[in-house]
């Protein structure tokens, strides 16, 4: 059976590719198998370093790609987010500002390199990025997903510059590093077996950003178009910087499966990635392995009456009635009432809403003149329905655990009609379907 763990991710301080990984990673996420995959791909000019970290006094996992001068890539987002303290020499921002304005007003294309004189980056293509990582060795779960996230990635920058996906040439996000964190954010969450993802909301700064296409208010546009066609849910927080990632948006597009916490949970597991940027609020990501309690509780209600003049067949038409009518669970056992007369104990399991509807159908149905009530709590294993392949065909089956015991219930109907349709003993096709939810789970 899978796992009912599930992960939440705690965006307070927004999420990128690098924080996503370290998380992972201090997750349990086996460090060999990220090194086996990375050491794989056709991309020069890297390797990484997995470190801890003191991040506004909590210990942290620290995941960073390490690029050789032909292929650095620096963080545009953090050295050039609040004006001229943080510019390289004497450009401040009015003369960015301006010199845009006047590449744009003479028709030349604007280069981000002509006024910082970074290293170039290296443009990469989708079709350039299936290579990738179709060459590399990882799962195909892992393939899968690196893959998805890039075309999130791709479908968010074709709609910002209006030009067809496989027309989109990556800029920071088709960088080396950018590359790397993508990969290894899909080899770890594949390795740790991750099925479901909570992402209750995602914090966002204010302010403005430059990259290779100039200006950019936050969130850029392509973390915004991701907001959009994914309906990701964001709160916007009074402090400036780039919280959100283009990388780190789509990862959240690409594994977030749903929007609200359990009511009840229980944390198997956290991990903590740091974040290179310092802003006002800390730079990590918090990652947390939860598991929902098995056992649930509701409330039900009992009906019960003694019958002492009713034929065996008019209880079995009156149980057929019952569950027809919403009826949890219907039962009648044999009692003796006063005088030593035997009887009939009608038990009938409903929620409140269907009270009234069975007493009617117990009371015209049956000779009572009396019906008793009592509402009850109770304690029950949650439980999934699936359907299973078996060699006599398809059948329904309860999945119930408890504690690290897993239990599968075989339901009448399906075996019953297995058994009719291929002449074969009930008993036998109950033991087939069992054995066959035992090699599935």
């Amino acid at each position: 059976m899978e796992s009912e763990n599930k992960l939440y991710l705690e965006c307070y301080s927004g999420i990128s590719g690098d924080m996503t990984v370290a998380a992972l990673l201090d997750l349990g996420a086996d460090e060999k198998v990220l090194q086996e995959a990375l050491e794989s791909l056709t991309v020069p000019g890297f390797k990484i370093e997995i470190k801890r970290v003191i991040k506004s006094g909590i210990d942290a996992c620290d995941f960073h790609v390490v690029l050789d001068a032909a292929h650095e890539n620096h963080d545009h987002d953090m050295e050039y987010l609040h004006g001229h303290e943080h510019m390289h020499g004497e450009t401040n921002t009015h003369d960015c500002e301006q010199m845009h304005e006047e590449a744009n007003t003479h028709g030349c294309e604007y280069s981000h390199k002509e006024v910082h004189s970074h290293h170039h980056h290296e443009h990469r293509g989708m079709q350039e990025i299936r290579e990738i990582i179709e060459k590399g060795q990882m799962t195909e779960g892992a393939k899968k997903l690196a893959l998805k996230i890039f075309e999130i990635l791709a479908q968010a920058e074709s709609k910002a510059h209006n030009v067809p996906v496989e027309q989109v040439h990556f800029h920071e996000v088709g960088a080396v590093d950018s590359i790397v964190d993508i990969v290894a954010a899909a080899v770890c969450l594949d390795n740790l077996g991750i099925k479901e993802v909570v992402v209750p909301v995602l914090c966002e700064g204010v302010g403005i950003v430059r990259c290779q296409h100039g200006i950019l208010p936050v969130p850029v546009p392509a973390v915004a178009n991701i907001m959009s066609m994914y309906q990701l849910p964001v709160r916007i927080v009074d402090a400036e910087g780039e919280f959100i990632t283009p990388t780190g948006a789509a990862i959240v597009a690409a594994v977030k499966t749903s929007g609200t916490l359990p009511k009840d949970f229980s944390v198997v597991k956290t991990g903590i990635g740091a974040g290179k940027r310092k802003y006002e609020r800390p730079g990590i990501l918090r990652a947390m392995v939860i598991q929902e309690p098995c056992k649930e509780t509701d409330r039900i209600w009992k009906l019960e009456t003694d019958i002492d003049d009713c034929s065996g067949e008019i209880l079995g038409y009156v149980m057929e009635r019952l569950f027809e009518a919403g009826a949890r669970d219907v039962h009648y056992m044999p009692v003796f009432m006063k005088k030593n007369r035997p009887a009939w104990q009608l038990n009938v399991i409903c929620d409140q809403k269907d009270i009234e509807k069975l007493e009617h159908i117990m009371f015209r149905e049956t000779t009572t003149i009396g019906i008793r009530r009592a509402e009850m709590d109770r304690s029950i294993l949650k439980r999934q329905e699936k359907q299973i392949v078996t060699p006599f065909g398809e059948a329904r089956i309860k999945v119930c655990q408890t504690g690290g015991l897993v239990r599968f219930y075989p339901e009448y109907d399906s075996v019953s009609r297995l058994a009719k349709e291929s002449g074969t003993p009930f008993a036998q096709v109950y033991q087939m379907v069992q054995k066959q939810c035992g090699d599935e789970m």
